[in-house]
This record gives C-alpha cells, structure tokens and sequence, in this order.
C-alpha cells in the first residue's frame, strides 16, 4: 500500500465534484478553509458545473477533472466537495495504474467510497473524511477537521478513543482498515472494485456506515456479507453512524438489528465496536483507508489506532 506524502505549506489541492452539484457556498467555505490552512485550492473545471441533471457535470467532465488532478505534478491531493450519486460511473474510467503512479490523497465520504474503492484496488490509501460542507458549516477547531489536516499534514496516523456501547462485542485485533459507505460498496459487488469481499488469510478491520437505508436494506446486505463469507473473515467490525431512517416492526433501530444478526449468524469471536463516530453526522472521523490499524474493545472504551 502506497501512502501519499505529506502536504507542505503551499501545495496545491485539487477540488472536485465527482458525484451530486454541490452548492457554491460550501465550494467557496472549503476553498476559503485551504487558504487558511496554507493550501492553494484548485477549481477543477467541473466543480460547480454546469450541472448535467443532477451530476455537478457530465460524466466525462468528471473524469477529466480527477485524470488531469492526477498527472499534474503540481498538485498534492484531491479534495471532494460532496458525495451524492455519481463515482460509480466514473471508475471503469480511471485507469488504476494511473492511481498508482501518481499516489494522491483522495478525501471525501459517502458516494466517494466508490472512489476510495478504486484508490484501494490500485494499491493507494485514501482519506474517508468530512467534505466542503462540513468544512464551511463547522467550527474551525472541530474535532474531524482538526484530524483531517493533522493527518495531510504529517504522518498519516489514528488514535481514537470512543466510548463504550452496549452492543459491543470485547477483544482485540489488527488489521488492514477499509469500508465506507455500505449501499455504495456493495453496488461493488464482484466487480474489480469490490472492497466488502475478503478472502482467506487476509486481516481486515472493516468499517461501515450509511444515510436513508430502510432497516431491511441494511440487514440485507449485511447477510449477504455473511453469505458471501465476509463476516466470518474479518478480524473486526465497526459500525459507523446509521442515520435517517425509521424504526421497522422487527427492529426499534439500527444497532439492534445489526446486534440480532451478528448474535444469528454466531459472528462473537471479533471486536465489534459499536456507534463509531463515522458517517453523515457532524463528529465524522478520518478513517485512512488501507493503514494497518488495532481495534481494542473493552468494557471501558474503544481504541482505534494506526500501528
């Protein structure tokens, strides 16, 4: 896994709308935010349009804006303005030996996660992390921005502490970080980008987390997971921020659905840690996506660190 270098005062930061037209104030809060931390923001053409229906641009304005961010020397990282829906139609397009030959961080959330899949496949890390919105609408010494810049601008490393939840599986384990958003990568399903697919041998924490999905959706896909084998190979499982959605009559919420299946399906020899600050919420952590990571969940905490 290749780790992209550090950012120095000065560097140019590419900003892209790879998905859903984003907002002009939340385009200029996070241009201004870069400036303020010593960044030169580039406005990738496309970024705030014109839009095509609901994209920020046409599918090949998209590409263009990501493929010309990669091969300019000049720039140093490629911020996102906003997830949405759109990456899944940009990344059969970007070749992935273009990623890697250009290692960039890439940072953004949501939709995005199709585009950290990509990053993932070609061997590059990436940054699951708050986007313009957050950085124009929060507080300057916020909590998930202050980690995001601390990581562009010095080694890329983690250490979470959580508090402890009731659904919490106890144990310790080290592995490979991945996930994101859960209905966007298992649109990955056997394809070349599918993150949620782990195989034999391999040590994955996985991470996930997801907006609107009906109780149903989610408890599908997480046995399809478990069908698939993923479940059983994991060596731990965090369960991110689900939001915006409605209690079923089978479950009062998400957590307890999640809880009842993993109790089904026997899955209690993992750390499972539960209520993890990470999604569409306002305290949204940078996850570096490929660092090899510890899980410790104890009665007392939850420790997420880069080791």
């Amino acid at each position: 896994m290749i780790f992209p270098e550090s950012l120095k005062k000065g560097d140019v930061v590419a900003m892209v709308s790879p998905a859903t037209m984003v907002k002009e104030e939340y385009v200029k809060g996070g241009v201004a935010f870069l400036e303020k931390m010593g960044y030169v923001p580039r406005l990738m053409p496309g970024v705030s349009g014109p839009s095509d229906g609901s994209f920020a641009s046409t599918r090949e304005q998209r590409v263009a804006d990501i493929m010309e961010a990669l091969r300019d020397p000049e720039v140093k990282a490629i911020f996102c303005t906003r997830g949405g829906y759109g990456c899944v139609q940009l990344i059969s397009e970007i070749p992935m030996e273009e990623v890697r030959n250009n290692p960039k961080w890439i940072i953004g959330f949501s939709d995005i996660s199709a585009l950290h899949a990509l990053w993932y496949k070609s061997g590059v890390a990436s940054l699951h992390a708050p986007m313009a919105k957050h950085l124009t609408i929060e507080p300057a010494d916020d909590v998930s921005t202050t980690g995001l810049f601390k990581i562009l601008a010095e080694c890329p490393d983690m250490d979470y502490m959580v508090a402890p939840h009731s659904f919490n599986r106890i144990g310790q384990a080290q592995g490979v970080l991945r996930g994101g958003n859960l209905a966007v990568l298992n649109g990955l399903a056997s394809t070349p980008f599918d993150l949620l697919s782990v195989d034999e041998g391999e040590d994955v924490i996985l991470f996930i987390e997801d907006i609107s999905e009906a109780i149903y959706a989610v408890e599908r896909m997480l046995t399809r997971l478990y069908l698939s084998g993923t479940l059983s190979r994991i060596k731990g499982l965090i369960v991110g921020q689900f939001t915006e959605y409605r209690p079923d009559l089978n479950h009062e919420n998400m957590e307890s659905m999640i809880d009842a299946l993993l109790r089904r399906y026997e899955i209690n020899y993992i750390p499972v840690a539960f209520n993890f600050p990470v999604g569409h919420v306002s305290l949204n952590y940078p996850m570096i996506e490929g660092a090899k990571v510890e899980l410790d969940v104890t009665p007392e905490c939850v420790r997420l660190k880069a080791i």
